[in-house]
């Protein structure tokens, strides 16, 4: 599995098109999908992005709900209802449709950031507000490192 990682600033055009970074496209070019799931999900004034291949995964997680219950609905509504499939044109921009820039208050650029299986597409300054946030509350944060898999990379 491949980690997208680094934060990557980028400029938006008049039609909402964006280049996504470059090492967050070398990963996506195995994908089925020449493009990204873009959803609106846990940070409010963020856009979760990722691999069509990831979107399938949390299909199979959210499936592991009761069909017909009340916390399947919400997951399905959050992820998946709020999707939108961007494809990449040729020089590797996608389009942020009006709802995404709306909600995320992205103008003139956009900022992306790799957050390991997934990244997240910021109006800069929220973003840098968020971190700063992140570097305050990590201090009393602790990680305990997974032993590696047999056959797995150090």
């Amino acid at each position: 599995m491949s980690v997208y990682f680094g934060t990557f600033e980028n400029k938006v055009d008049r039609k909402g098109r964006v280049s996504v970074p470059a090492p967050f496209r070398q990963i996506l070019a195995t994908s089925a999908f020449q493009g990204i799931i873009a959803f609106r999900y846990q940070a409010p004034e963020a856009v979760e992005a990722c691999s069509l291949e990831f979107m399938e995964r949390l299909d199979q997680s959210v499936s592991d709900f009761d069909l017909f219950s009340e916390a399947h609905d919400d997951l399905a509504f959050n992820i998946f209802a709020e999707s939108h499939q961007l494809p990449f044109d040729g020089e590797g921009r996608v389009i942020l449709p009006a709802a995404l820039l709306e909600i995320t208050g992205i103008q003139e650029h956009a900022a992306f950031v790799g957050k390991g299986p997934t990244f997240q597409i910021w109006e800069p300054s929220a973003l840098a507000e968020r971190k700063s946030e992140a570097r305050q509350r990590a201090p009393n944060l602790t990680l305990r490192l997974r032993r590696n898999e047999p056959g797995g990379a150090s």
